[in-house]
């Protein structure tokens, strides 16, 4: 049971949840934007109290805080929480305000809820933002022309084993693995995959035409490809092959290929189209590798499903450490936008998780989809604070 325990905590290091993951699979990739060295901190013991109760003129910010655009995402959550106890009573009030001004939006937070300060293990108020998006490729069903790149459903010789059947301490710790004989081995790495040692043939999901693009949107967890047909296809994570996240950013800056302050997504898309017989070589560094499930395609227009089971809004949905901060819960964000010193203060909503947010104070910022937003969340690596909302009389986890 000790090595089982050793080794669930080398295949969790460095891993989050993307998108659309069920909450507690470690997909060891979202929330890397910048893709230079995002491994999860070590386990830390709590040493203070990680949520504190604050009055609302607490929060640095509040009067600015834009509350009535963060709506639309409030009420996706109370989509999800209107049964849940609690919850009920400000959910159906909240519904009936459909579209309050900031000024509406504000009385009716402070009148349902009470604020809670969030601090780190070591007392710290200041914690990482990062920030993630949703990709969009070129694609086709079939394999032609430039679409030669696949994207692949889950093999079916892929097994996924739960830690916590044996110990419940384990909880939300999964491995993957393969049989060979009469033992479970780890599961194939990328270059393995790559070079067709895995029974995947027959498991493609789609082809696009750039292998960049296809490992940023494994980094991602979902998004979108246009068909060469006009129609728009949405993938989602469906599993991964267990092997821990490495850095292609952190790769090439050890090279001498990129400086420490240039490796970002998009330097390292720039290094690619610049090196194109190199880039092969340069994601078999990186051992993880996702596989994919499509979604369906209903509304073009929203987000990608978050763990929370709801669409995200761009610019008003996170990713949070879930010990800490319940999903579908308002929070109040106080950081800069990307690379800059500007204010970024706004009310959010936690609707997503990863498994490499681990600490109370840490958030992904979901940007939205396409190139804009892949930029915006390729630069973010700011420091932040965060004030968990919860309607009055609830109390925190834990």
């Amino acid at each position: 049971m000790r090595r089982l325990i050793v080794l669930a905590a080398v295949l969790a290091a460095g891993c989050v949840v993307p998108a659309g993951q069920p909450p507690g699979d470690c997909n060891q990739l979202a929330g890397c934007p910048a893709c230079s060295a995002c491994p999860a901190p070590p386990a830390t013991v709590q040493r203070v109290n990680p949520l504190e109760p604050v009055d609302f003129g607490a929060i640095a910010g509040w009067k600015q805080g834009e509350q009535s655009a963060a709506w639309p995402a409030l009420l996706a959550s109370c989509q999800a929480l209107r049964f849940r106890e609690g919850w009920r009573g400000v959910c159906a009030k909240a519904m009936e305000l459909r579209s309050p001004s900031d000024d509406e939006a504000r009385r009716f937070l402070e009148e349902q809820f009470a604020p809670w300060r969030i601090a780190n293990p070591d007392g710290a108020l200041d914690g990482m933002i990062t920030g993630y998006y949703e990709p969009v490729l070129r694609g086709s069903r079939t394999k032609s022309g430039p679409f030669v790149h696949p994207l692949y459903a889950p093999p079916d010789d892929l097994l996924t084993i739960d830690l916590s059947a044996t110990n419940p301490e384990l909880r939300g710790m999964r491995l993957r693995g393969r049989i060979d004989g009469k033992r479970v081995v780890p599961y194939y790495t990328r270059a393995e995959i790559a070079r067709g040692a895995a029974p995947i043939a027959g498991k493609e999901l789609v082809w696009v035409d750039d292998p960049i693009e296809a490992f940023f949107l494994q980094v991602q967890g979902s998004g979108r490809v246009q068909l060469q047909n006009g129609q728009t296809l949405r993938v989602g994570y469906a599993d991964q092959n267990g092997h821990p996240f490495q850095s292609i950013g952190r790769f090439l800056v050890d090279r001498g290929e990129l400086k420490l302050g240039e490796a970002s997504m998009q330097s390292i898309k720039t290094w690619a189209a610049a090196n194109p017989q190199r880039v092969e070589d340069l994601l078999d560094q990186n051992p993880s590798f996702v596989f994919f499930r499509e979604l369906p395609n209903t509304d073009s227009a929203s987000g990608p499903i978050g763990a929370f089971g709801v669409p995200l809004l761009a610019g008003r949905s996170i990713a949070v450490d879930q010990r800490y901060v319940p999903l579908g819960a308002p929070v109040f964000l106080a950081t800069t936008f990307p690379a800059s010193s500007t204010p970024l203060t706004r009310l959010v909503l936690a609707q997503d998780s990863g498994g490499a947010i681990r600490n109370p104070v840490r958030a992904d910022f979901f940007w939205g989809s396409g190139a804009e937003a892949g930029a915006l969340a390729g630069r973010m690596r700011q420091q932040g604070r965060m004030w968990v909302l919860l309607p009055k009389g609830m109390k925190p986890p834990g």
